[in-house]
């Protein structure tokens, strides 16, 4: 098993995610995977909009391959919108009370 990332927050429960889940979001929203990081406040509306089109862009290719007659892998059965919603939540409720995300401390 590898690493796990516990996103916390003064604002939310602790979020954990696996590895390869959790180093997915952090590059979509511009941030290295790394040990230890937060993401600010500030940061985070540029954050949900990245996190926003990466599942849009991911929906419209599913339904162009749907559309072509061709089937998902098995790798498609958890889609990034249910991987990304629970750390979106978690973005919004900061925004709304204005703290920050850190992970690995």
């Amino acid at each position: 098993v590898g690493m796990l990332f516990k996103f916390k927050s003064k604002a939310t429960g602790d979020l954990i995610m696996l590895e390869q889940h959790g180093s997915h979001l952090l590059r979509i929203i511009g941030k290295e995977p790394a040990p230890k990081g937060i993401v600010l406040c500030a940061d985070m509306p540029q954050a949900l909009a990245r996190l926003q089109d990466a599942i849009d862009e991911q929906e419209e290719l599913a339904r162009e391959r749907e559309a072509r007659g061709e089937s998902g892998d098995n790798a498609d059965l958890v889609t990034l919108r249910q991987r990304a919603v629970p750390f979106m939540d978690m973005l919004r409720r900061c925004i709304h009370n204005e703290c920050d995300v850190v992970w690995g401390v």
